[in-house]
Order: C-alpha cells, then sequence, then structure tokens
C-alpha cells in the first residue's frame, strides 16, 4: 500500500510524524485465512472475509496492535476470516469517515484487493460515520460495538441472556435507524396501501417510521420481561442472604479461566470453553469453606475493553450478583500480554455496576503458561493477590484459605446450651454460621458459634426452653 496520499487536514495538527500520520499502517499476524450493500438493517456477520480498521490516537503502536489483535479474536468469534488488519495515527477519529476520505479510498482498495466483503472498525461508530465509510467501502461495515453484541447473541441460551441481548441491540440500533438502504425511507401506508395493519395507515409512514415504533414496542416488552426475571434473582439472593450465605462473584476479562476455577472451587461441572464470552448467564453453586461454612459462587460474564454500554445496561440485573457479593474473586490471565490492561478494564466496569468497593482477591490463573517476571510484576502491583492454575489445580488450596479468611463473619455471637431433640439447630449453626466450639453436656450441647441473627433467635429460644 502506498503512503504517498496525506489528507490535508492531517498537515495541521503537528503532534506526530509525518510519516506516521500518511500512512496506514498494516498490523501483521492477524489473516486467518464486491457488492453495495444497501439491504443491511441486521448486522450478522458469520462466515464473511473480514478487514480491520482502527484508528490509533493515544498510546503505543504496541497498544494500537494489541487492540487490533483483541478486535481479530472477537470477529474469530464470531465466526468471520481475518484477511487484513489496518491502523492509522490520528488525533482524533475523523468524524465522517473514522479514518479520513483519502484513507477510506485507501481501504477500498485493500477490500477489493482481498475480495473482502465486511470491514470492522476498532471502536463505536456514529450512524454518519457508518453510512459515509460504507458509501466509500461499498461493503458492508461493522463497528466494534455491533460485533460484541452479534457474539453475544450467538452465545445466549437462557431466556433472561437472551432478553438481555435482545434489548441491548435494538438500543444500539434504534438510532441508526438510517437506511443502510432506501427502502427503509419508503413510504408506506397511507389511505389506500395494503398490509400496512392498523397503525400505519393514515398519511403514510415511511419504513423507518415504522421500524422505530416496533422496536420502542419490543424495547418496552423486554423490559418488562427483564423486570420480572430480576424480581426472581433478587428473591433467590434475598432468601440466601436470609440464611446467612455469604456470596463470592467471580468477575474477570473474558477467557481469562473464570468457568475452569470455578469447577475447581465448587466441582461445579461446568461447561468449559476457550473462547470469548462463552459464559453469558450467570451460574451459582453452593460449596464449603476448608472448615465447613458454607458460601455460593457465582460465575458472570466476561468483560472486555470498551465493554457496549448498551450491554452493561442491559445485563445490569444479572451483574448485580456482582455488585451485592461479599467478595470477589477478580480472575486475572496471567499468560495474556496485557494482564494489567485487563485488570484496568475489568474495574472500569466494576465501578460502572457500583461494585469497586466490595473486597476483591486478585487471582492470577495460567500460572503453567505465564511468564514468571510477568507473575512477579502482578504480585508486585496487587499485594492481595494468589497465583493459580485451574488447569492443573495449583494453588487452588491456598485460594480456598483466602477466600475463607476474607468472607464476612456472621454477625451474633451465642454460647448457648441446645437440647439434644434440637440437632437440628446445631446442624444449621455448621452450615449457616461459624462454629467455635462444641461440648456434650447431660442437658446439652453447648454450642459457641457466629450466627445469623435470625439463628441466634431459636438457639437462645430452644436453650431458654429447656433451663
Amino acid at each position: 500500500m502506498t503512503d504517498s496520499f496525506i489528507d490535508a487536514d492531517e498537515l495541521t495538527t503537528g503532534e506526530f510524524e509525518l510519516s506516521d500520520r500518511a500512512a496506514l499502517r498494516r498490523v501483521g499476524g492477524l489473516s486467518t485465512e464486491l457488492t453495495d450493500v444497501t439491504e443491511v438493517e441486521y448486522r450478522q456477520i458469520r462466515l464473511e472475509r473480514v478487514v480491520l480498521v482502527g484508528v490509533w490516537t493515544e498510546g503505543t503502536v504496541l497498544d494500537a496492535e494489541r487492540s487490533l489483535a483483541e478486535l481479530a479474536r472477537l470477529a474469530e468469534t464470531a465466526g468471520s476470516v481475518i484477511v487484513d488488519g489496518l491502523i492509522q495515527r490520528r488525533d482524533r477519529p475523523d468524524p465522517a469517515t473514522y479514518i479520513g476520505s483519502g484513507k477510506a479510498k485507501e481501504l477500498r482498495d485493500v477490500v477489493i484487493e482481498h475480495g473482502a466483503d465486511t470491514v470492522i472498525a476498532d471502536g463505536e461508530l456514529t450512524p454518519g460515520q457508518l453510512r459515509q465509510l460504507e458509501d466509500v467501502v461499498k461493503v458492508k461495515v461493522v463497528d466494534r460495538t455491533w460485533l460484541i453484541l452479534d457474539i453475544f447473541a450467538q452465545h445466549a441460551r437462557s431466556r433472561e441472556g437472551k432478553a438481555q441481548v435482545s434489548l441491548a441491540q435494538m438500543q444500539y440500533l434504534l438510532p441508526r435507524l438510517r437506511g443502510w438502504g432506501e427502502s427503509l425511507s419508503r413510504q408506506g401506508g397511507g389511505a389506500g396501501g395494503s398490509g400496512g395493519g392498523v397503525g400505519t395507515r393514515g398519511p403514510g409512514e415511511t419504513k423507518i417510521e415504522t421500524d422505530r415504533r416496533r422496536i420502542n414496542t419490543s424495547m418496552a416488552k423486554l423490559r418488562r420481561d427483564i423486570k420480572e426475571m430480576k424480581t426472581a434473582r433478587d428473591t433467590q439472593r434475598a432468601d440466601r442472604r436470609r440464611h446467612g450465605v455469604p456470596s463470592v462473584a467471580i468477575a474477570g476479562y473474558t477467557n481469562a479461566g473464570k468457568s475452569s476455577l470455578l469447577n475447581c472451587v465448587t466441582g461445579a461441572g461446568v461447561l468449559v470453553e476457550d473462547s470469548l464470552f462463552a459464559t453469558l448467564d450467570p451460574t451459582v453453586r453452593r460449596t464449603h469453606t476448608p472448615t465447613g461454612r458454607e458460601y455460593t459462587v457465582t460465575d458472570t460474564v466476561g468483560f472486555v475493553r470498551h465493554l457496549p454500554h448498551q450491554l452493561v445496561e442491559a445485563f445490569r440485573s444479572t451483574l448485580e450478583e456482582v455488585s451485592e457479593s461479599d467478595l470477589i474473586l477478580h480472575v486475572v490471565d496471567g499468560s495474556d500480554d496485557d494482564p494489567e490492561g485487563q485488570i484496568t478494564a475489568v474495574r472500569e466496569v466494576l465501578a460502572e455496576i457500583g461494585a469497586q468497593h466490595v473486597p476483591e482477591i486478585i487471582v492470577i490463573n495460567k500460572a503453567d503458561a505465564a511468564d514468571p517476571e510477568t507473575i512477579a510484576r502482578l504480585q508486585r502491583r496487587e499485594p492481595h493477590s494468589i497465583v493459580v492454575s485451574a488447569k492443573t489445580g495449583a494453588g487452588i488450596e491456598q485460594l480456598l484459605g483466602m477466600i475463607e479468611h476474607d468472607l464476612p463473619r456472621s454477625a451474633v455471637e451465642v454460647d448457648v446450651v441446645v437440647p439434644y431433640e434440637r440437632g437440628d439447630l446445631v446442624a444449621r449453626a455448621h452450615k449457616d454460621g461459624e462454629v467455635l466450639g462444641v461440648d456434650h453436656t447431660e442437658s446439652g450441647t453447648r454450642l459457641k458459634a457466629r450466627v445469623p441473627q435470625s439463628l441466634a433467635t431459636e438457639l437462645e429460644a430452644a436453650a431458654a426452653s429447656a433451663s
């Protein structure tokens, strides 16, 4: 690709080297491997030949290449074949075509060269940028946000997960219903129109207006459905809290090994896949500390850099499992090229959902594949951390000890003699509380324990009735 084309606006900024600013830089190692688009209302991106393009506005070239490499993994997860990847250095994305008109024409040449049918931009494009870039490259253009939404749509399994993804997609689509083709601006209905149905007749309604109304109606229904499912989830969570069962949430970057860790900690047998966003529906399992305290562990959806705000909003009821937990196991892929970047991205989402104040253990996973220097650097940065391998089991026993130490203690300490016929209460103390001592006397079991307030009341009542 030639480096001789320089947009006039690029000559005025003076911040970057002209040679950098003039070139679309090819990113190596991404390849896995032209008709105009009009009717593309839902931009599915499976089984397509894709050219990636990103705008490098800050950081190093390595940061920009890492971001595009992650975009490539996302696109492959969606089922696409990557044929090329390009980045351009600019002060900011071009407001019209994201990469500038001159670079858009060069991108068109790359699309023709490879016979690509899709361009994926490493950022969230405005409706105008989508339309104008498509007008130049003459193939479908998809941005990072829609790519992630598409992956979520493929992986959603439960009724709640499907509803959440559908809502996020509609929130994204609504401001972008600018037609992706002329048919959406044609008039429909009218007094003599046919097939429009109730609500589409009258003076006439464009297809874009019809679609916008239908999407708003569907979004309202999805919000009602999700609210009902949230009520059921809240009830289950309240029941666990009422019985004094503390909760642990596993959070972290996508594909960091959260589901594998859940299996190690609980023996849950959850399906583990080496792919991005393999887990969308939270899995809650009960388990016990080494000394017998019961607690729950929840596996949650993986996070990623620039996680679309539509997804965070739509999945808010699910993500409450993290924000309302007693402890977060923040799983980090120790073998990743940029584990610190993973930690930062995850903490940004945790702050967005109000979970930044929940106690946290950094779990540096994949120790069997990680560079020892990287692990040492992470441990210096994160003192409250532990190194494990969910694959080999290394470090899991020590992690369980840290969990037991960090779990909140039950609120009330009791020292009572429980009649032998109320052995059920003693069993509940072992299950729901922390037993400090047991002694068998003539009149019953002397129990020292920290237990939930409700159980403390029952224990004291039983002891009083026997005295």
